[in-house]
């Protein structure tokens, strides 16, 4: 019967997936953001990621059903954490100017933790926003901007930012002026998360603190 050929050569060319250890499919993850980040995810294939793993390209679709799994993973598990401190610090009841050096601290712990995963999200979120499975990537930036740009606001209001500050072009200058440490960033360096995050708040602040 055709039905029951397709049926059974569509069986035979998948491969059944099998439940990787939890340190295995974080090894295999953290290899393909480090690939994904060095070459654009459109121009790494499979088979480039499983090189860099030891493997052959057909075995690490035992682990993963696709390329744009691994950096759906890839991305949700950045973005799942980062909003996990983003959280805990907007819930504090910390005063604007604390809660921008918080947020600050939280934002270069999480490039310490998922630099590569930070570097493809800069480079790759533009296009992916277009792909139903990626619009969590809208949603979190709506979330960022409105934590940012309310913090900013209340301190405005609060009398501890200038008064003249352009909340907005503020926000900006803080965000890419953090984020794009992920371009040079090496864990384990000289200097740690925390201890670039105070020099950076040290520049930033005294620009956008109310004088004595």
């Amino acid at each position: 019967m055709p039905t029951t050929k397709t049926s059974a050569a569509s069986s035979a060319k998948k491969k059944p997936q099998v439940t990787a250890s939890p340190e295995r499919r974080r090894e295999l993850l953290d290899i393909a953001a480090e690939v994904f980040a060095a070459q654009g995810y459109n121009a790494t294939t499979v088979r480039r990621i499983a090189d860099e793993a030891g493997m052959l390209a057909g075995s690490l679709y035992y682990h993963f059903d696709s390329k744009e799994s691994m950096l759906d993973e890839i991305l949700s598990t950045f973005l799942n954490e980062l909003w996990d401190g983003y959280d805990t610090v907007l819930a504090a009841g910390l005063g604007p100017r604390e809660t921008i050096e918080a947020l600050v601290t939280e934002s270069f712990r999480e490039i310490d933790r998922h630099r590569a995963a930070v570097a493809i999200y800069q480079k790759e979120s533009r296009h992916l926003v277009d792909q139903d499975r990626f619009q969590y990537l809208v949603d979190s930036q709506v979330r960022f901007e409105k934590a940012w740009l309310g913090t900013l606001e209340r301190g405005v209001e609060a009398g501890v930012f200038r008064a003249d500050l352009d909340i907005r072009l503020t926000y900006r200058f803080v965000r890419d002026t953090v984020w794009v440490a992920a371009s040079w960033y090496r864990p384990g360096g000289r200097h740690s998360p925390e201890e670039i995050a105070r020099q950076y708040l040290s520049m930033v602040l005294d620009g956008i603190a109310v004088r004595a």
